[in-house]
């Protein structure tokens, strides 16, 4: 295991091995970071299903802390989801933006880490696995930029978007790891744009709860389709042309993503390309019709498929 001087103390904590069939609610640690692991768990769990799922399955020495980089990644995506006022998202948005601060300070403490069990277990992380603060700031300055303005122009935007926040996890898992190679890099860019794109149709209901409409203004414009059309549901022709569109890009990027060589770790940590594939190929033989319901169920398979995967080694 990997780790500078400042995280030995904490080296114990992320030798976790946490068993697939089994709910890290369960697990039983003598040592005094059990709650906050527990808690990085859990909230993963809860609000990115299937992401845990696929981080169950990595190897024992880098599952846990993937699962606190996770965690932290949806304490910042759920932000723009708890609120929609601009302002008190900036301001919850500031908060990570100043306990990335206090973690990357040159004399840092821990005792001024805000009592978070994230904050306080991306803490151990970033300092056992050297985590770059690049990636970190990254997740939150494209979640503060996409609660301001609440639009794509272009697919090229949401590609940047995507990138930003999704890719960006995956170079922290890479990073958490050990792997450093170009190739991973450039298969983690292209996942990471697949899986966000995907994320983009997959949320449509819940955007058109909160009246924003995700999908990119100029392929709207191109089809003849309006923001209302969007927010109303309807399902035409024109429609299926823009969920058409956007939906062969992201089976570009994934399929890019599958064909790049890559170290044998980096294929576990690349699993969420199962649920990719999966939800693009139901979305094809749906028609393109983004709003079917039936879109919006959980893949019972999706375990298996997962764990069959691993066995192969593939994604």
């Amino acid at each position: 295991m990997r780790c500078n001087k400042m995280g030995i103390i904490f080296k114990s904590a992320y030798k976790i091995n946490v068993p697939i069939t089994r709910s890290l609610s369960k697990l039983a640690l003598k040592s005094s970071p059990v709650s906050g692991v527990d808690y990085c768990a859990n909230i993963v769990r809860q609000h990115d299903y299937e992401n845990y799922l696929a981080t169950l399955l990595i190897t024992k020495a880098i599952r846990t802390p993937a699962l606190v980089v996770r965690a932290f990644n949806v304490e910042i995506a759920r932000i723009q989801d708890q609120t929609t006022d601009s302002q008190t998202a900036a301001f919850r948005l500031q908060f990570w933006q100043d306990t990335l601060a206090a973690i990357f300070k040159k004399d840092h403490d821990f005792r001024e880490i805000p009592a978070n069990p994230v904050a306080q277990e991306l803490y151990k992380v970033c300092h056992c696995y050297n985590l770059p603060r690049r990636q970190l700031e990254r997740l939150i300055t494209a979640r503060s930029s996409i609660t301001k303005t609440k639009y794509f122009r272009t697919l090229e935007d949401v590609e940047t978007y995507a990138e930003n926040t999704v890719s960006s996890v995956y170079y922290l898992l890479l990073s958490v790891a050990g792997v450093a190679n170009v190739h991973a890099d450039h298969a983690a860019s292209h996942l990471g744009k697949a899986q966000g794109i995907a994320n983009i149709l997959r949320s449509i209901h819940v955007a058109n709860y909160h009246k924003v409409v995700f999908l990119p203004m100029d392929i709207l414009m191109k089809n003849k389709i309006s923001q209302e059309d969007v927010l109303r549901g309807t399902d035409n022709e024109h429609m299926r042309n823009v969920i058409f569109e956007v939906a062969s890009r992201a089976n570009n990027h994934l399929q890019k993503a599958r064909s790049i060589t890559v170290p044998k770790i980096t294929k576990q940590i690349f699993l969420p390309a199962v649920s990719i594939d999966t939800y693009l190929t139901k979305l094809q033989k749906n028609n393109f019709n983004v709003f079917d319901k039936s879109l919006q169920k959980g893949n019972p398979m999706l375990p298996f498929s997962l764990y069959y995967k691993r066995l192969l080694n593939v994604y």
